[in-house]
């Protein structure tokens, strides 16, 4: 298992029916975590790359109803960290 972080930032405020929906994909086999930051407008996925990509947790999350907008980077941990 090879345990990745994609985030991902969104335009509109996801509703209770696209919660739900990310429900749905908490339980999809390879996604370990999902969590938004609202102030920032910010979904953080945790998933095993050796299992899905991030093009397909973007899918995912695009499907979810949420307004997807851009892929973010982020920072690598130093080594040792």
């Amino acid at each position: 298992m090879t345990l990745l972080e994609a985030a991902f930032r969104y335009g509109a405020s996801p509703q209770e029916a696209q919660m739900r929906a990310i429900g749905s994909i908490s339980e999809v086999y390879g996604i370990r975590r999902i969590s938004f930051n609202e102030k920032e407008r910010v979904v953080r996925v945790e998933y095993d790359a050796s299992r899905l990509s991030d093009m397909v947790v973007a899918g995912l999350l695009k499907g979810a109803g949420i307004d997807v907008l851009e892929k973010l980077v982020l920072a690598e941990a130093p080594p040792g960290a």
